[in-house]
Parts: C-alpha cells; structure tokens; sequence
C-alpha cells in the first residue's frame, strides 16, 4: 500500500522496536504500518482500514510507546545515523488549514469607547409603525 513500510524502511526500524514481553503481540510491521498510516493521513484512528487490524491495537501501541519515550529513541537511533539529521523535519512543508494560524479579526488597536460615542451614528434607526404613517 502506499503508506506502507518498504522492506528497506522495516530493515532499518525493526531492530530499534523493544523486545517483545512475556506474551506474544500483534505482528509489530502491521501495526507500525497502522500507525503512520494514521499519521500521514491525520484521519482519526476509529477510520483504520481494517487490514491493519483493530485500531485499538494500533492506538494502544502508539499511546505506550509514547509514554515509554521509543518513539524518541526510535528518531534519535535513526537521525545519528544521516549527516543530514538536522533536516529532517521541517515545517514548511506541513500544510495547515486557513484558519490554523489562530489570529483574531478587526482591529489590533481598540478605539476608545468615548471616541466611539461621541462618532455619529453610521446607520439608520428602523422606523416604528407610528412614525411611518
């Protein structure tokens, strides 16, 4: 699939993931696969195409292994090893929605509320039905 890990890409990960614990765990390619898949697409993790199994696998992972600080060792293991590692993530290339910036509207200046009393009025009152006959 498209945002699936090559074989090269999985060489490169698998010996950084921990050693499995006592029991047996989910097939550690398929939810690596799941979980950049979320990732990349930013869809939320309930929306997992289910060939990378339930999400809640691929959510727990992700949640634990970010307490236990692998994801870090994972990128600090992996950007030791490019020259290049201090251009590895730029945010420039991150699109962001247009209101994403979160700037309020109008005016960076307030005017006074004196000043804005004493301006005359920039529309017209409605007409009641006394005053129109």
């Amino acid at each position: 699939m498209r945002f699936d890990l090559s074989d090269e890409e999985w060489a490169h990960l698998e010996p950084l993931l921990p050693a499995a614990r006592k029991s047996a765990r989910a097939d550690d390619r398929r939810i690596m696969n799941a979980i950049f898949y979320v990732l990349r697409t930013g869809m939320p993790w309930r929306d997992l195409p289910e060939r990378y199994g339930p999400y809640t696998t691929a959510y727990n992972r992700f949640n634990r292994w970010s307490r236990r600080g692998i994801w870090k060792r994972i990128f600090d293991r992996l950007a030791s090893k490019s020259r290049d590692s201090l251009y590895l993530i730029d945010s420039t290339i991150v699109k962001a929605h247009r209101a994403a910036s979160g700037a309020k509207g109008g005016r960076k200046i307030k005017r006074s509320v004196s000043a804005v009393a004493a301006e005359p009025q920039k529309y017209m009152p409605l007409l009641t039905a006394k005053a129109g006959r």
